[in-house]
């Protein structure tokens, strides 16, 4: 039996951090992963592949050019699901063979298959081919994240209702589309076929969605999709899923309505893939979703030599929090001091339009009884915005009127996710509406936008004294 210092259960961002990160530290370290080439969800059927549809159905459909050639502009007229094909094998394929390199070079093992804890020290892999191996660890890593909620009455053999895994596998493109889920994975989806011209009409039980962004952006985020025909059904769960006779998707609601789409998207919440690790061998337990629970500062589960990270763990379920996670829990695991966390991180939606958000947002600040000021920028206003036809897109920023520290930076529109870097940089160095008042920037660009809303909030603000 192969004896490790660190195993890893899990491939995705979290556990390759966290597996490089020991190996640099001169331990051996072994990954297993369930699918036949490293990357888990992330490079999969996640992260990777829904952003790659994402460019590629924005460059084909000429989306970003609309502004100035009108609505009916395309780059290619018939779009078909091979054209969205192509670029993500090429992706992917590169992703993982990164992925394969940086273990090869940091010498870290990898094993294809599926671990079930025998006892909390000891796993046993079943390998594609059926056998089984046992592997001996002094410290485990689970990353294994998340698979989508299936729920038993929707029928997810019918070629025509995908979850979101399958989706990236679509057979078709639909001219109209059911998307079940107004979170964060069924908005960008729903707004990549918008982007398409697939006629789309979201389904969420809840009255709001996406509650932690900033509510004008939210409200700029709908008017949008409104204006380019999303359909929102929002405040009633969905009832029943059927076909009817010319073999469309019907989609019921508890208020009584119906939804007649040729396809149907179930985004509706994700399960931690935890199910077949045999947890109870090894002392654990999950909670209703197959998540575990952690100690937030190490990443340790109740055996203290187990640590898990990433989605397997909830929110924030991001990619760029799930890499961090893994190096902390890597770290905390042989005794190398860790810096906090940064006090702040952004938010990237990959939506179209594009949201991005670090701090506090308004609501948050009115809550907690702090003084402040807003400013906004439109991206229209700035010369860059302009060449490049922009029609839509802002960015606003929250100011304390006690101490002008920066408080928030919310962004909707081309470039957000990057943008908002800038943003965080100041926030987690306690900067304030000063720096983008004195300082100069690129001209013309779209981080411009930072200047116009400090000025615009200045405007407004109590002069020092």
């Amino acid at each position: 039996m192969e004896k490790y210092d660190l195993v890893v259960i899990g491939s995705g961002p979290a556990g390759r951090r966290a597996a490089v990160q020991a190996a640099k530290l001169g331990k051996s370290v072994l990954v297993v992963e369930g699918r036949k080439r490293v990357g888990g969800v992330s490079v999969h059927t996640g992260t990777i592949p829904s952003k790659t549809l994402r460019e590629t159905a924005l460059n084909l459909s000429g989306w970003r050019e609309r502004g100035f050639y009108g609505r009916s502009y395309r780059v290619k007229k018939d779009i078909g699901s091979d054209d969205l094909g192509i670029r993500l094998a090429k992706t992917l394929e590169y992703e993982v063979d990164v992925l394969e390199h940086q273990f090869q070079r940091n010498g870290v093992d990898t094993m294809s298959g599926f671990a079930r804890f025998i006892d909390s020290h000891h796993v046993m892999v079943i390998a594609p081919d059926g056998s089984e191996i046992g592997v001996e660890g002094e410290r485990f890593l689970i990353a294994v994240g998340t698979l989508p909620y299936r729920p038993p009455e929707v029928d997810f053999d019918d070629i025509d209702i995908m979850d979101s895994d399958e989706v990236v596998d679509m057979p078709r493109l639909p001219r109209t589309l059911t998307v079940v889920g107004a979170g964060v994975i069924g908005l960008e989806y729903a707004t990549i076929f918008s982007a398409l011209d697939v006629a789309v009409t979201v389904i969420e039980p809840r009255t709001t969605f996406l509650d932690f962004v900033d509510r004008e952006i939210i409200d700029e985020f709908v008017h949008q999709l409104r204006d380019r025909g999303v359909t929102f059904r929002l405040g009633s769960p969905v009832t029943s899923v059927a076909k009817d006779g010319a073999g469309r998707v019907c989609t019921t609601t508890a208020d009584g309505r119906t939804v007649r789409t040729e396809m149907l998207l179930y985004c509706a919440g994700r399960m931690g893939a935890t199910a077949s690790l045999g947890l109870a061998a090894c002392g654990l337990e999950t909670d209703g979703r197959g998540r575990l629970t952690v100690d937030p500062r190490t990443f340790q589960t109740a055996v203290p030599h187990i640590y898990a990270a990433g989605d397997v763990i909830g929110f924030p379920s991001l990619a760029s929090t799930s890499m961090e996670q893994g190096r902390i829990a890597a770290c905390h695991a042989f005794d190398l001091p860790v810096p906090p966390a940064p006090a702040y991180f952004p938010y990237g939606i990959y939506a179209v339009p594009e949201i991005s958000t670090v701090g506090m947002t308004e609501q948050e600040v009115h809550d907690r009884g702090i003084n402040y000021e807003c400013g906004i920028a439109r991206f229209r206003e700035t010369s860059r915005g302009h060449i490049m036809g922009l029609d839509h897109g802002m960015l606003k920023m929250i100011f304390s009127l006690k101490t002008r520290r920066l408080l928030g930076v919310h962004i909707i529109g081309e470039g957000a996710t990057e943008l908002i870097h800038i943003g965080q940089a100041v926030l987690n160095l306690k900067g304030t509406i000063d720096y983008f008042i004195e300082n100069t920037f690129n001209y013309p660009t779209l981080a411009e936008a930072y200047k116009v809303a400090a000025l615009d909030a200045w405007n407004r603000m109590p002069r020092p004294a």
